[in-house]
């Protein structure tokens, strides 16, 4: 009798140029939602304030938490993390509950320096390269990958913890 592999292949994150914001949006949401059938260990986000970004949506905090385990790490670079908490209070939620695994950054560079649009995992990334009409670049090459991770990691040695997870009060 023969066997049949009834699994469901890995999902392939899209490769090459996506342009406008709903092309944007929807990689976002690939992303998260492949991440832990693909076994994503680590993502970098970063973005200004996270404005534009899908992470309040039902779907997008079901696919962290199913993400989610031991051993994965979540870092998230911004300058400002005001529009999430007004915004996302899903992804709050999220973030309150697995903030062992996620870190928050706030950026400290000068307020004229754009911080990257970007989304990297050690095997696939994209990048926002024109902010204003949500054009960009993802994709799976080696160059592309170390390039962005050696620009977040810089820009996430000159940053501050922020966004934390809980506040104390008196």
């Amino acid at each position: 009798m023969d066997s049949q592999d009834t699994s469901t292949p890995a999902p392939r994150l899209p490769d090459g140029r996506f342009s406008g914001r709903t092309e944007f949006i929807d990689l976002i949401r690939q992303a998260f939602g492949a991440a832990a059938q693909l076994g994503v260990r680590e993502f970098i986000v970063c973005d200004i304030d996270f404005d534009d970004w899908p992470l309040g949506e039902r779907a997008v905090t079901q696919a962290l938490g199913d993400w989610s385990r031991t051993g994965r790490k979540f870092t998230m670079l911004a300058r400002s993390y005001d529009v999430i908490t007004r915004r996302h209070p899903r992804f709050v939620t999220w973030r309150r509950t697995w903030s062992h695994i996620v870190e928050c950054r706030a950026s400290a560079s000068a307020p004229n320096e754009v911080l990257p649009s970007a989304m990297w995992t050690p095997g696939w990334v994209f990048e926002r390269l024109d902010l204003q009409h949500s054009t960009g670049m993802s994709g799976y090459e080696v160059a592309r990958r170390v390039a962005l991770k050696e620009r977040l990691n810089e820009r996430l040695l000159k940053s501050a913890a922020a966004f934390p997870a809980t506040t104390l009060g008196l």
